[in-house]
């Protein structure tokens, strides 16, 4: 009788991003979700949250959101309802770090550090984990995981405002070429556009040679 083989399993790995129309990840001044946050996005981010998900995340993002998680727990004001629910929800959600500057233990409940070289320890994550690996934030890291061809998904939810004024932290800079197959879109609340795609990075310009 012969053996029968079981395939490994193995991480997806997904850049997960909101944007304003031109772009950027915040503005100065905005509200959370620039504020147009509605019922059907917040449903839907309830939803994902009980999905099989790793963060990933850099020493910037890892000490913003934690502090802000941690203040929420505590019933700090200056959080909506709804962004404290989200925010305090990220403590019990698995959560790798990467940074040389950050040192254990971790305040941060269910965060686990890593020292090392971000992209060749997300390439190990992604043989030796299961679920979906998803960034947190951390824009530098999802440059990176992008430029070295790792990334399986890359999804962005664009709300409908142009920041051209008080945008902060401009996402695709530094980017390289990307081409984009898409494989799911959504609105949501009638104004929030979910796009998704599996990314190809490209080594120039359609037809200038091999990719």
């Amino acid at each position: 009788m012969g053996e029968t083989t079981v395939a490994a399993s193995s991480a997806d790995l997904m850049v997960d991003l909101i944007i304003s129309l031109d772009g950027y990840a915040s503005a100065e001044g905005w509200p959370g979700w620039w504020g147009l946050e509605g019922p059907e996005y917040l449903a839907w981010l309830g939803q994902e949250g009980e999905k099989d998900y790793t963060f990933l995340l850099g020493a910037k993002t890892y000490r913003l959101m934690s502090s802000m998680s941690e203040e929420s727990a505590a019933g700090a004001s200056g959080f909506s309802e709804d962004e404290g629910a989200s925010l305090t929800g990220l403590a019990a959600v698995p959560k790798v770090v990467f940074s040389s500057t950050l040192q254990e233990p971790l305040t941060w409940p269910n965060t686990e550090l890593v020292t090392g070289d971000a992209v060749q320890a997300v390439a190990e994550l992604k043989r030796t984990r299961t679920g979906t690996l998803s960034t947190l934030g951390s824009l530098s890291l999802c440059r990176s995981l992008l430029t070295a061809g790792l990334v399986d998904r890359f999804r962005l939810v664009v709300f409908p405002v142009i920041t051209g004024s008080t945008g902060r932290e401009r996402i695709y800079d530094g980017y390289p070429d990307i081409s984009l197959e898409m494989v799911n879109s959504r609105t949501f609340d009638g104004r929030l556009q979910l796009l998704e795609y599996i990314p190809t990075v490209l080594s120039g310009p359609p037809g200038s040679g091999p990719t």
